[in-house]
């Protein structure tokens, strides 16, 4: 069993950046890829970033990057994503997940924070 919370969130104005953190409990947190998702409003959850168990492999959305860093501390049982040069379409609530594997499928990760909002104004 993995449990997760998200923090680091807020309201940044176009150019800035953010770093979201997310804090893993749980015993086998090292063994799970982790990921970050993101949901706009009316919008489907979409992917943003992922990093696999070992942190040597990492994967982005075309849409951000270049621009965000997935990361992890796993004595401390910690996921990072560094946001740079945000824009207006970053807003969202961001999503911590933790999966068997580092994919971009939300469907395949087994456990998800509660989300911290991310908001972007122009």
């Amino acid at each position: 069993q993995v449990q997760l919370v998200e923090s680091g969130g807020g309201l940044v104005q176009a150019g800035g950046s953010l770093r979201l953190s997310c804090a893993a409990s749980g015993r086998t947190f090292r063994n799970y890829a982790m990921a970050w998702f993101r949901q706009a409003p009316g919008k489907e959850r979409e992917f943003v970033a992922a990093i696999s168990w070992s942190g040597g492999s990492t994967y982005y959305a075309d849409s951000v990057k270049g621009r965000f860093t997935i990361s992890r501390a796993k004595f401390k049982q910690m996921v990072y994503l560094q946001m740079n040069s945000l824009k207006p379409e970053d807003t969202a609530v961001y999503y911590c997940a933790a999966g068997s594997q580092a994919t971009m499928t939300d469907w395949q990760y087994d456990y998800w924070g509660q989300g911290t909002q991310v908001t972007v104004s122009s």
